[in-house]
């Protein structure tokens, strides 16, 4: 195995998955992968002070393996002999391997050594040999009250503070593209009552549209119009200058979603808008949860395609979602999304609905040249 030293004598490895056939089952977790899974969760809660995004290892693993639209990578820091920080660098495959994601963690007590930097610098290494050129990295970036400047994004909507991420990712020829909130819905008595109202009203203007539903596997009569929508997510969402690739999707993508989303022991409701006279579906809204029925919900996707527009269809496939979604996972005390600050339309939705903001993230891009 390869070791890379690093400063403080800490030590960066790869993270050896364990072996699988290729149709087969995810295998159980390893002791290194939980170690792993365990580090990565400890860090997220320490930089954001939410759970909302951490997995067990049963399901942190099957997202850790390659596949036709990502080519992934993952390394593991130690220091004394404890598990100390992860990293990932997650190769996409749309535009043949130019576009990257990358993703560092590190637990507190360890911070202001150097080992950050230094792992950084290596995987940074690993990305131009394969050929990357552009590296994106999404933050979230916390106010510590001390009065520090804000970083404003270039498109013109939501700023972060210049905190230690920020600062790191700086000094690392990063630059701020893009703003996001993350906000989160908290189901209380009223809500269904609001929701309800919501959903009539859209109804109301969605005239020539009905709703269609599944949870699980995309059924085979919706598959197609269902991949063409998840394309449009790419091109049809703001982006400022990430510079994300254009995905291209099918049937054999949708159902790899499905079998991720299986894998990991999590349930996905997807709500859709269908056009009466044509059958073509024209918008969807996405919610998640893993095995917790009482952790949050995720609210994925949600997308309105352009010559669908005016129409509420937007605030139709939500209500109806969380409606349903309320029924069958009563428990759940919360939903979460995210949505970039200068998507207006989609906020206002959000904001309407009950959402209320609970963080920021910064978008960051890279070019590797």
């Amino acid at each position: 195995m390869t070791t890379i030293p690093l400063p403080a004598g800490a030590t960066l490895h790869p993270l050896e998955l364990p072996a699988r056939a290729d149709a087969g089952p995810v295998p159980a977790p390893t002791d290194l992968v939980r170690r792993y899974a365990e580090v990565r969760n400890r860090s997220l809660i320490e930089t954001t002070g939410r759970d909302h995004d951490t997995l067990p290892a049963e399901s942190l693993l099957p997202m850790l393996y390659d596949n036709p639209d990502r080519q992934r990578r993952q390394w593991y820091v130690e220091r004394d002999g404890e598990l100390i920080g992860c990293c990932a660098l997650d190769i996409l495959q749309d535009d043949g391997g130019a576009t990257a994601m990358f993703a560092l963690a590190l637990l507190r007590d360890h911070w202001g050594l150097g080992i950050g930097s230094a792992v950084y610098a290596h995987v940074d290494g690993v990305a131009r040999e394969a050929g990357v050129r552009k590296l994106q990295h999404w933050s979230e970036h916390q106010d510590d009250g001390s009065g520090l400047p804000m970083l404003s994004s270039p498109t013109g909507s939501g700023s972060v503070p210049a905190d230690r991420a920020a600062r790191f990712l700086q000094r690392n020829g990063f630059r701020l593209e893009q703003v996001e909130r993350a906000s989160a819905l908290t189901w209380d008595d009223t809500a269904v009552a609001h929701l309800t109202a919501l959903r009539d009203d859209a109804a109301a203007h969605a005239t020539g549209y009905r709703t269609v539903q599944w949870t699980g596997a995309a059924p085979a009569e919706h598959i197609d119009g269902y991949a063409w929508m998840k394309s449009r997510m790419s091109t049809d969402v703001p982006d400022g200058d990430l510079g994300t690739p254009e995905e291209t999707w099918d049937a054999a993508r949708v159902r790899r979603q499905d079998a991720r989303m299986a894998e990991r022991g999590w349930t996905m409701q997807v709500t859709a808008a269908q056009h009466a006279e044509t059958g073509e579906l024209c918008a969807f809204n996405e919610l998640a949860i893993g095995g917790d029925a009482a952790s949050a919900t995720h609210q994925y996707d949600t997308l309105v395609l352009r010559e669908h527009r005016g129409h509420r269809l937007g605030m139709l496939v939500k209500t109806v979602g969380l409606l349903a979604w309320r029924e069958q996972h009563p428990l759940s005390p919360s939903v979460v999304t995210y949505n970039a600050e200068e998507n207006r339309p989609m906020l206002s939705i959000n904001e309407t609905i009950g959402f209320a903001p609970i963080a920021y993230e910064g978008a960051w891009r890279k070019d590797l040249t």
